[in-house]
């Protein structure tokens, strides 16, 4: 018995003849439309990206703020190495 060989014999489909690949190609702008039109209804109407920056940045004021000098050494060498975001609470701003 011989294998089965799709480019084998009179076969004019995609693959005669070649390496037996077809072209395939998928354009997913409509369903990248409709997930951002999801996503964004699922936020609603008062949804207010400035205000949600401004509570993130209050949130990390005061997770930062009241350190004690050990606390605050570490969050300076955490800011100076660059793994904390200079957000200008801590001595590291000065």
């Amino acid at each position: 018995m011989t294998p089965h060989n799709p480019t084998h014999g009179t076969d004019s489909g995609p693959g005669a003849g070649g390496s037996g690949l077809v072209d395939f190609a998928v354009d997913l702008t409509s369903q990248e439309v409709l997930r951002r039109a999801q996503v964004m209804e699922a936020l609603g109407a008062d949804w207010d990206p400035v205000e949600v920056l401004q509570g993130e940045e209050a949130a990390y004021a005061l997770l930062y703020s009241g350190l004690d000098s050990e606390q605050q050494r570490l969050y300076d060498d955490l800011v100076a190495a660059g793994v904390l975001p200079d957000r200008g609470h801590g001595r590291a701003a000065h």
